[in-house]
């Protein structure tokens, strides 16, 4: 979801107004995730690289992230959706990491979207802690099973479809192991501005790409 602070800074706004406004464009994309029978949806909310931004957007992202907690509960409740934090929250302050066990937790036994947020994740150090873990429950040669178990998006599909915003052409550590196989769409609209047409075209691209795995041809 890229290009909240430029879209803040064309206008003259401080950078956390750009993310609050990426969240309005998100809850617009999530509610079209549903109508369009979208099994999951995986959201690159805060990199292990964001640290190094300006204090001030850091704390402003904090207070954004528990506030939407607080707001956002009982409607992802309400419309059945699971919510599942890929990364390490335990950098964050005890509240935070409260009110996000208390939201996986409480939608923990909804059945519909599954909604993965990435908060405090990188790639690398997400296989690099798969590979320690496996490696001390294992001797010996390692499988990709073996790795993929203690991912964080262990019993989950692979990626089918990475979509970025803000035209940027790059993976920038978003789960490397699991998009292998994906199909990535690239556009130059900033996130905030990403609308269900946008979303459509996405899915439009991925229904009309011949997927073929290193193989001539696959059904889709």
């Amino acid at each position: 979801m890229d290009g909240n602070g430029r879209w803040a800074k064309k206008r003259l706004l401080p950078r956390i107004a750009g993310h609050k406004k990426g969240l309005e464009a998100l809850q617009k994309i999530i509610k079209s995730a549903i109508t369009y029978n979208i099994s999951t949806v995986t959201l690159y909310a805060f990199s292990t690289e964001n640290w190094n931004r300006p204090s001030e957007e850091i704390n402003g992202l904090m207070n954004l992230f528990s506030e939407s907690i607080n707001s956002e509960t009982g409607k992802l409740i309400e419309n059945n959706i699971s919510v599942l934090v890929l990364g390490d929250i335990t950098i964050f302050t005890k509240e935070l990491q409260i009110k996000i066990k208390s939201l996986v937790k409480k939608t923990s036994k909804n059945t519909g979207l599954k909604l993965n947020i990435a908060l405090n994740y990188g790639a690398r150090a997400e296989i690099l802690m798969a590979v320690n873990k496996a490696t001390k429950k294992k001797s010996g040669v390692l499988l990709e099973k073996d790795l993929t178990d203690n991912l964080y998006t262990k019993n989950m599909p692979d990626v089918d479809l990475l979509i970025r915003t803000g035209g940027q052409r790059r993976l920038s550590n978003f789960l490397l192991w699991q998009i292998a196989y994906s199909e990535l769409y690239f556009i130059d609209t900033l996130w905030p501005d990403f609308s269900e047409k946008d979303f459509v075209n996405a899915l439009y691209f991925f229904q009309n790409t011949e997927r073929k795995f290193g193989n001539l041809k696959v059904d889709k």
